[in-house]
């Protein structure tokens, strides 16, 4: 319900009082009328019957019937009389006149009575007739008082009264009353609305004023000042408004350059910031270009020197030559992997897959690292199908068991699944017996590099990306992930993923082991403008049994197609020493060729624009520093998918 402003509240309190007092009146003058009028009816009735009955005397005494009737007819021409009856003293009806509906005479009484139709709003009086001796002088006498000794009545007369007339002019007053009342009432108004008008128009101005001062609009101070009588009852409460008004104004305008001083101020720093920022972008990211470079070339030239045969002291130097490379490498991918997760460049594909086959590729790959740590790993079998991002869900818990293995000294190494049949999700659970996780540090363990009683930073203790890449996987996956942990019992992590029906699936052919060069025909194309790198990678593939070929850029790589060489698979760095990239480079080398030759590209960039140029190129896209054995397996894949498509065409 809406509040009432000002204007209805000051008429409200005007006509409330005159609407009271008006109606107050109407109620007692017509209240008073009202019973006026019923007290000169009653008064009128009794009248016309005593004065009927006095007349009827000598009729009755004499048995002068049509003088009766002569007495009754007269008495009709009475107003509200519809019908007279004159009775004998045996209760016989002599004559009777006018309006007759079957009515029948009162009981023949001595006294005076009287009785109410409701139902057709008459009045019917029966009136005794005596004897002479009845005292005459008095028609208002009551009838009812006998005297001792009196004379037995010589008849009786029955009138009939209506109503109607009564009723009538009630109404009619009732009329004229309300009448008055709504006259009254509507000067009441009037005269409220000019007497408030003097009041409520200055309070109307003032709150105008004050509402429009709210607004920030402070000159119209000046112009309601002009518009203001000099005989206003708030003249000198408007005019310390406007005094007011034009303190704000100057308020403002102070606040408003201090605001645009300290806006150009937050600006400049604002630009200086991103000045700042983009010139650290370019510095980072021209170093860890810089830096994946050595450090690839470095992981080939040791992946290729662990081939040759060494002796002992020379064989352990080189393999702590390789932990280094690993080292190293691990921290480029999870640093990688964070950037690419915070730049939201992962790309989700949701699919529905059973979950062993994330628990076979998983105890393949960690068996070897818990055999080295005498360390139990068991995987418990399941049958549950989800739907989730398979690379990303394996990642996961690539992450999480290699977390538990790394902090569990003695014990066991659990992973499983447990799920109901009412449940939507299955509950992906490791657990191991290490340490465990105090409770003051169960939220820090997933930021960046924070680990648990590893002050020292030592490498063999792991990086402390794993689990903040764990959760912010989780989260855009929509996974959600929890951790319980007991000092000295061990931890478990639990990672809910969607459950879907599973599928029947047919048993794939069992295929022969491929051969040393992979099934290779042709040779590899290397496309690379660093000699450090590209000489690494060359002597790489050359150690694995391929024939390679090398080029700088796009002008020696079509030199070489040109003299004969038929590449069956590219491979390609993304930045090249000419205005051509490697995308770019690979798209024109299978337009020469006509053929849609396999091929990946290599970059030491991880901007996020590469990375969906890539995939827009549907191009395998690798970071450096590349492992050879990921290196290896993609160019497996890649001829494989390429053989398959052959046999289908």
């Amino acid at each position: 319900m809406k509040t009432p402003d000002i204007r209805q509240r000051m008429l409200l309190a005007a006509l409330l009082p005159v609407s009271l007092l008006s109606v107050l009146l109407s109620v007692v003058f017509l209240m008073a009328r009202f019973e006026d009028i019923t007290e000169t009816y009653q008064l009128r009735t009794r009248s016309v019957a005593r004065q009927l009955a006095l007349a009827s005397e000598f009729g009755l005494f004499a048995g002068n019937q049509q003088q009766l009737q002569t007495l009754a007819l007269g008495a009709l021409r009475e107003p509200d009389v519809r019908w007279v009856a004159i009775l004998d003293r045996q209760g016989k009806t002599l004559v009777s006149s006018g309006e007759t509906r079957g009515e029948e005479p009162l009981p023949f009484s001595s006294f005076e009575k009287q009785v109410f139709d409701a139902q057709r709003l008459l009045d019917v009086l029966a009136q005794p007739v005596f004897a002479s001796g009845i005292k005459l002088d008095d028609l208002y006498e009551d009838a009812n008082k006998l005297e001792p000794g009196q004379a037995i009545p010589l008849g009786q007369v029955v009138v009939q009264f209506s109503r109607q007339s009564m009723i009538e002019q009630k109404r009619d007053i009732l009329w004229l009353g309300g009448l008055i009342s709504a006259l009254g009432l509507l000067f009441g108004v009037v005269l409220a609305v000019r007497l408030s008008a003097g009041v409520i128009r200055p309070m109307m101005r003032v709150s105008h004023l004050i509402e429009r001062i709210g607004n920030g609009d402070f000159s119209a101070a000046s112009r309601i000042q002009a518009q203001t009588p000099d005989r206003d009852p708030l003249h000198d409460l408007q005019e310390n408004l406007i005094q007011m008004a034009d303190r704000l104004a100057e308020v403002q305008q102070s606040l408003e350059q201090q605001v645009s001083t300290v806006t150009q101020a937050l600006r400049e720093k604002k630009e200086e910031a991103e000045r700042a920022t983009e010139a650290k972008s370019r510095f980072l990211a021209a170093a860890s270009h810089d830096l994946r470079q050595p450090v690839h070339a470095l992981g080939m030239f040791v992946a290729r020197l662990a081939q040759l045969p060494h002796d002992g002291q020379t064989s352990q130097l080189i393999g702590n030559l390789e932990a280094s490379v690993r080292a190293m490498q691990s921290l480029l991918d999870g640093l990688l992997d964070i950037s690419r997760l915070e730049a939201k460049a992962v790309q989700i594909r949701f699919k529905k897959f059973p979950l062993q086959d994330l628990f076979d590729r998983l105890a393949q790959d960690m068996a070897p690292l818990a055999q080295d740590k005498c360390l139990q790993l068991r995987i418990r079998p399941c049958q549950v199908w989800v739907r989730s991002d398979p690379a990303l869900l394996y990642r996961i818990l690539l992450n999480l068991v290699g977390n538990a293995l790394r902090y569990t000294e003695k014990g066991k190494v659990l992973v499983a699944c447990r799920h109901t049949g009412v449940s939507a999700q299955a509950t992906i659970e490791v657990w191991d017996s290490g340490l465990g996780i105090a409770p003051e540090h169960q939220e820090a363990v997933f930021k960046e590099f924070y680990q648990v009683n590893n002050p020292a930073r030592q490498r063999r203790q792991g990086l402390g990306l794993g689990l903040n890449i764990v959760q912010r996987s989780c989260q855009l996956l929509l996974h959600p992930l929890t951790l319980s942990s007991r000092l000295g019992v061990g931890t478990r992590f639990q990672v809910k993923v969607p459950k879907e029906a599973p599928e029947l699936v047919p048993l794939a052919p069992v295929t022969p082991e491929q051969p040393t060069r992979d099934g290779l025909t042709g040779t590899v194309l290397v496309i690379e403008d660093d000699d450090l790198v590209r000489q690494a990678l060359v002597d790489l593939l050359k150690s694995w049994g391929w024939m390679v070929a090398e080029a700088r850029d796009l002008k020696s790589a079509l030199e070489l197609i040109q003299g004969g060489v038929l590449p069956g698979l590219i491979i390609s760095d993304y930045r090249l020493d000419d205005t051509l990239n490697g995308i770019l480079v690979i798209t024109q080398l299978r337009q020469q060729l006509a053929h849609p030759i396999p091929a990946c590209l290599i970059s030491g960039d991880t901007d996020t624009a590469l990375i969906q140029a890539a995939q827009a190129a549907q191009l395998t896209l690798l970071h450096k520093p590349v492992r050879p054995a990921k290196l290896r397996s993609l160019l497996r894949h890649l001829l494989m998918d390429q053989r398959d498509r052959a046999g289908e065409a």
